[in-house]
């Protein structure tokens, strides 16, 4: 790295918004003039100066020059990689002190406390193709089974002089044994340089260098490199919360409390021995988000997890009243903190796609996962699930027999379950101390012991949220974690039950990761559904575990089944949501996981169970019935069968269309009759027009006939038997629409016999002064001659008749048609 210091990249780190800051404090190696240059942030020193071993740790041989916001600098020739160093500072409260560089990327091995020279450019990457893929598998989406270690306790050399195995040689042997168990993760306990061995890391006070016990910066690339190619993710514990109080590193740096708080009541945390930040100073927050940046950017790391989130959102975290100051608002939270957690998120999460960040919250503080735009969350990834490893230990280190009436502390995790994207931790802090390792929790005798670790690791593997598991917890070591000596490897090679424990674990990673019903859906309630949930009298838990719905395929679905007692339930009925065959996947029994190799069914299929309500009323529903082993868990390919009408649905489908069609056909035959009556009608109507256009010609030639041969009543006779008979005809059967179109297409037809007859009538009795005078045989040759044109008239009503009989519906019936022959016949009649 070589950056010359930019007044923008001041101003940003004392503004708080500084992210690589580290590019500008510490110690750089400058091409152009060919020294080192170092840059120190303490505003109220005196005098600060570098000293080591190139100038014989003289405070006076190379003093630095310090502006006025209290950056000091210097650059010196002739130093090489690896030179040791720290600043001379003479403090605003008189005392001279040796300080360690809070930006130094390398220091000595402790006890020894200086820091050394060192760049990054040795270093050749070719981990391109995890970073490009990081983003697609670490989304909440995909499997996570992290394996949490302390590296130098892992394994540890024998007969050697030496205490701790290099980054190198971890790596070598590290890799093929998380790639043999399954886990995606490795989870590295903290690496930042600590002084205190018994800390574990959590004390730390180089927040820029990895810790040399295990080897150099160049090292420490190659294991993360090498973990990359394998395709394992890497995550850090990493601590912003506190600090230790040695002499070497932040306290007091300048004389004066600059990253601590001057008051003890908010600058100490009486638990630890140690002080804590002060997140209100804008340099503190450059000085913490640019550590967790740098081990992003030069180590290429996954993801941190931040130790003790608690002990930084509330003022009175491990302190009795009035050993804190309330906030402006009375109360215990730190809103400093949570601003810097807000910030320190958005930071790592906006510019490494990916990028996991976990937080170590015990309590229920509110939106500790939340996207990184939200203005009330946190911005977290995950959240560790301390709620259920409490729960689920305290349940299984209970007596069998009292589970029963604990049967909440298993189930209760399923009411919060989506409240935050959870982690389902069983780590370093459930076996030291005192508590026992893992195994050592577990009720019952040896056997019992295994049996429901077993049982309970099948539980959490099946459970929303992803996974983690303490190096020993996968064999089931005997004795608590010690932190000076390493695991107990033996156990697997000499002991069969820890061996057959081991491939155990193993299959339920492979199961988890090759499963997507167990992972796709961790962080949606539609991912699960209880089949049984309150069944305390057996202590026996179910439920269904899903993946994500795809187009043209069936959704995976798991049916995770938990006996919690040493007890075996036969044909024990499993409540399911539809009809399904079931197909075994694991059973914890088996011999190979060291059970008695008495297992439960290898296949079983649903039946409809009749069964009771709350209400005191009978239902059906779909039933597996198990044989459960004794503290056991079974796991089962769900297959739903699709379910066929059942034969009183279809009697009662029958019946539906059957009514229907009834229905339909009444409809039918009460619109045939309406047509029926319409046709009647309309028939009515045109018989009554024919017939008294029949009448009035009628009228007309017995009036004719009267006065030509003098015989009025016989002439009447035979034109009015012909009408009588017309009438009792002329009766068709058509559609009254059919009729009127008929009627006013030919007007003239119907209505000229009519006009003629009113034409005459103004002048009846001056034609029958006329006619009087005429002779009889003049008379006699008028009267015919109306007849003709009457009876044309009458030819052009039958024509008629016969086209509006035509367009009559063709299921007329033969008395109409024997009619209509008949009103033919008699118009012929009438024509002679």
């Amino acid at each position: 790295m070589n950056e010359a210091i930019n007044r923008d990249d001041l101003y940003l780190f004392q503004t708080g918004k500084a992210r690589k800051a580290y590019l500008t404090f510490g110690c750089h190696y400058q091409k152009e003039t060919k020294t080192h240059r170092f840059t120190v942030w303490a505003p109220s020193a005196k005098f600060v100066s570098v000293v080591g071993d190139f100038n014989y740790w003289n405070p006076l041989a190379h003093p630095m020059k310090g502006d006025k916001d209290g950056i000091y600098t210097i650059e010196i020739a002739g130093l090489k990689k690896g030179d040791l160093y720290k600043y001379y500072i003479e403090g605003y409260d008189g005392v001279c002190r040796y300080k360690s560089d809070p930006f130094a990327f390398y220091s000595e091995c402790r006890p020894a406390t200086a820091s050394k020279i060192w760049d990054f450019d040795d270093f050749k990457w070719s981990d391109k193709r995890f970073i490009n893929q990081r983003k697609k598998k670490q989304a909440l989406d995909q499997p996570m089974s992290i394996y949490e270690m302390h590296l130098g306790t892992w394994r540890m050399p024998e007969n050697e002089e030496r205490e701790f195995y290099n980054y190198r040689e971890i790596a070598d042997m590290l890799i093929p044994y998380l790639q043999k168990m399954g886990y995606t993760h490795v989870e590295m306990m903290p690496i930042t340089e600590y002084p205190y061995d018994l800390s574990w890391g959590y004390q730390v006070t180089g927040y820029y260098a990895v810790t040399a016990r295990y080897g150099t910066p160049e090292d420490f690339n190659y294991m993360v490199n090498e973990l990359h190619k394998a395709g394992i993710g890497v995550i850090l514990d990493w601590v912003p919360a506190h600090f230790p109080r040695d002499e070497h590193g932040l306290a007091m740096f300048d004389g004066t409390h600059i990253y601590d708080h001057e008051d003890p009541r908010k600058g100490s945390q009486p638990d630890w021995g140690t002080l804590l930040f002060n997140y209100g100073k804008p340099e503190v927050q450059s000085f913490l988000i640019s550590s967790a940046m740098f081990f992003a950017d030069i180590y290429h790391i996954d993801g941190i997890r931040i130790d003790a989130v608690s002990a930084m959102l509330y003022l009175d975290f491990g302190k009795q009243e009035g050993e804190y100051v309330p906030n402006e608002d009375g109360t215990n939270i730190n809103y400093e903190s949570i601003d810097f957690l807000q910030n320190l998120n958005t930071a790592l999460r906006s510019t490494y796609e990916g990028f996991l960040t976990i937080a170590e919250e015990s309590t229920a503080f509110p939106k500790v996962t939340s996207d990184i735009d939200d203005p009330d969350g946190l911005g977290f990834v995950y959240k560790w699930n301390m709620g259920y490893m409490h729960d689920t230990l305290y349940y299984m280190e209970l007596d069998p027999l009292f589970r029963k009436d604990n049967h909440g502390a298993i189930v209760f995790s399923m009411d919060y379950a989506y409240s935050e994207n959870y982690i389902l931790p069983y780590s370093h802090d459930e076996v030291v101390h005192g508590k026992g390792s893992m195994i050592n929790k577990m009720y019952g005798s040896y056997e019992e012991k295994f049996a429901g670790l077993r049982a309970l690791y099948g539980f959490t593997y099946a459970h929303p949220g992803k996974k983690l598991l303490f190096m020993g917890g996968e064999f089931a070591q005997f004795v608590e974690w010690r932190d000076k000596q390493q695991l107990d490897w033996f156990l697997i090679d000499d002991f069969e039950m820890h061996h057959s424990f081991h491939e155990y674990v193993a299959k339920l990673n492979d199961l988890y990761k090759n499963e997507p019903a167990l992972y796709e859906l961790d962080m949606s309630p539609e991912g699960f559904e209880w089949c049984l949930q309150r069944d305390a009298d057996h202590s026996v838990v179910a439920f269904i575990r899903k993946g994500r719905k795809k187009r043209g395929k069936k959704q995976e679905q798991i049916l995770c089944v938990c006996n919690f007692t040493p007890m075996e339930w036969d044909n024990y009925e499993i409540p399911m949501p539809a009809k399904a065959k079931l197909t075994k996947i694991l059973d914890s029994s088996e011999l190979d996981f060291g059970g008695d190799g008495d297992v439960s069914e290898d296949k079983a299929r649903t039946k409809r169970v009749r069964a009771v309500g709350e209400d005191g009323k009978g239902y059906y529903h779909n039933a597996a019935h198990i044989s459960l082993k004794a503290l056991s868990v079974v796991y089962y390919k769900v297959e739903e069968i699709e379910e066929k009408p059942r034969k009183t649905a279809k009697r009662k489908t029958t019946a539906k269309k059957t009514t229907a069609k009834k229905a339909a056909a009444k409809k039918t035959a009460a619109k045939k009759t309406e047509e029926k009556k319409t046709a009647a009608a309309v028939k009515k109507e045109t018989e009554a027009k024919t017939a008294a256009a029949a009448k009035k010609t009628e009228e007309k030639k017995t009036a004719a006939a009267e006065k030509a041969d003098k015989k009025p009543l016989q002439a009447k006779k035979k034109t009015s038997e012909p009408v009588k008979e017309t009438k009792k005809a002329v009766q068709p059967a058509q559609a009254k629409e059919t009729a009127k179109k008929t009627e006013d297409k030919k007007p003239a037809k119907n209505t000229a016999p009519e006009k003629d007859t009113k034409d005459k009538e103004p002048v009846k009795a001056e034609s029958k002064v006329k006619e009087a005078k005429k002779p009889a045989a003049a008379v006699k040759k008028e009267t015919e001659k109306k007849a003709a044109a009457d009876t044309t008239a009458l030819k052009q009503e039958k024509t008629a008749a016969k086209a509006a009989i035509k367009k009559q519906p063709e299921n007329s019936t033969k008395e109409e048609k024997e009619k209509g022959e008949k009103r033919e016949t008699t118009t012929q009649k009438n024509k002679k």
